[in-house]
């Protein structure tokens, strides 16, 4: 989050999860099916490892940002320990109402139901986190011949 008084730090326009992104032919995107928990359905009654897919978006808006710099991704188990991260480098070019907005295709493979912690940093500074939570049910199957 922007610092009261600096104003050389950009601002976060947009952090989520979609099921897609469509990048219109005037330039605007367009984020369908926002998505803030994933509801999984088993037969055990224990979750078995399920693979999810979805995209991670992430627009910034330069302000008075200039040049090159990393943008990290940070999630965390529901027990708090880290998962795999991803740094992904982007330009600000310094218009202050424009930034690198980043469509980032995520497939994930959950093994344990709770609210996971997406932790989103520019140069290793927190700028927010993202909550995703995921559900487990377990479905009975029919019993044959009945």
């Amino acid at each position: 989050m922007p610092e009261q008084g600096n104003i050389y730090r950009p601002f976060l326009h947009v952090a989520t999860f979609c099921e897609k992104v469509l990048h219109e032919g005037d330039g605007v995107n367009s984020l369908i099916r926002m998505v803030d928990r994933f509801n999984v359905q088993g037969i055990s009654d224990e979750m078995q490892p399920v693979a999810l897919q979805f995209m991670l978006y992430v627009s910034f808006k330069s302000g008075f940002m200039r040049g090159k710099q990393k943008i990290s991704i940070r999630p965390k188990s529901p027990k708090g320990e880290d998962l795999p991260s991803m740094d992904i480098p982007v330009l600000f070019e310094g218009d202050d109402d424009r930034g690198p907005a980043l469509q980032i295709p995520i497939g994930w493979v959950v093994q344990e139901e709770g609210l996971y912690w997406w932790d989103l940093y520019l140069n290793d500074e927190l700028v927010t986190r993202m909550p995703l939570r995921v559900d487990y049910q377990r479905v009975s199957m029919p019993t044959p011949g009945i």
